[in-house]
C-alpha cells in the first residue's frame, strides 16, 4: 500500500513513520511513504502557499493550486485511491474508515494548515474530508498520523498476530475490556480471578460482559448503535 502526504512539515512526520508499527509495515514491504511537500508546487519566490480570505477575516487560507498541483504530480495509479482532507469540518474518522482504507492500494492525505484550505480543495480535489474529533489542531499533520497508523496496523502480515487487532476497542463496535498482566497484586489490586483461571469460556464471557459495560458507560451513542446491530 502507497499512503502519500500532502504536508508544509515533512520533516515532522519522517520519524514517526520510521518507527513502530508504521516502521514495521514499511520495513516488510507492506506500506510506502512519499511526503510531498506543499511548498515545492508554488510558483513565486517566497514560495507563497497562504493569502488572506476573501471577504475579510482573521488568518489566513491556503491556496488551492498548490494542492491540486501536487495531487497532480502523483503517479496515475496514486490518484485512483482516496484523496482525504484532514479538516475540522470532516465526518469524523472511525475505524470503518481505517479497513476501508487499508483495503486500497492508494492513500493520499491532504495536511490543511493555518486557518483553513480553499474550499475548492475539498470540493474539487478531495474525495472526503475527515476529523479526529471535535477540537482544534494547528495542522493536518497530527492527524494523517493517527488515520496512517489506525490504517496500516490493519495491513496483513504487519501485527503477525490477528487476534491483537481483534481484539482492540472499536474493532466489532465496542470498547475493548481492561487489560492485565503481571504481578497479580500490585499495591492492593488484584488482577481478577477469571483470568487467573484457565477456563477460556468463563473468560471470554467476562471479557464480552466487561467491554459491553464500558461502552455502555463511556460510549452511549457506540452503545446504541451495538444494541441496534445486534439486537
Amino acid at each position: 500500500m502507497r499512503i502519500n502526504v500532502v504536508t508544509l512539515f515533512p520533516e515532522a512526520l519522517g520519524p514517526f513513520l520510521g518507527a513502530s508499527i508504521p516502521g514495521r509495515a514499511a520495513a516488510a514491504g507492506k506500506a510506502e511513504y512519499r511526503l510531498v511537500q506543499l511548498r515545492d508546487f508554488t510558483h513565486d519566490r517566497h514560495r507563497t502557499v497562504d493569502d488572506y480570505p476573501y471577504g475579510g477575516g482573521a488568518g489566513m487560507v491556503l491556496k488551492p493550486e498548490p494542492f491540486f498541483e501536487a495531487v497532480e504530480s502523483l503517479e496515475p495509479a496514486d490518484r485512483t485511491g482516496p484523496v482525504v482532507l484532514l479538516s475540522a469540518r470532516g465526518r469524523r474518522f472511525g475505524h470503518a474508515d481505517a479497513v476501508r482504507f487499508s483495503l486500497a492500494e492508494r492513500l493520499t492525505l491532504l495536511c490543511g494548515h493555518y486557518k483553513d484550505a480553499d474550499q475548492r480543495v475539498a470540493e474539487g480535489l478531495a474525495t472526503e474530508e475527515l476529523s479526529l474529533g471535535d477540537f482544534i489542531l494547528s495542522g493536518g499533520e497530527p492527524a494523517a498520523l493517527c488515520v496512517i497508523d489506525a490504517v496500516v496496523r490493519l495491513l496483513p502480515g504487519v501485527l503477525g498476530d490477528h487476534e491483537s487487532a481483534a481484539g482492540d476497542s472499536h474493532y466489532d463496535g465496542l470498547l475493548s475490556p481492561p487489560s492485565f498482566t503481571r504481578p497479580v497484586e500490585y499495591r492492593g489490586r488484584r488482577v481478577p480471578e477469571v483470568l487467573l483461571s484457565g477456563n477460556h469460556a468463563d473468560i471470554a464471557a467476562w471479557r464480552q460482559a466487561e467491554a459491553e459495560r464500558l461502552t455502555r458507560e463511556r460510549r452511549p451513542d457506540l452503545w446504541a448503535e451495538y444494541e441496534a446491530r445486534t439486537r
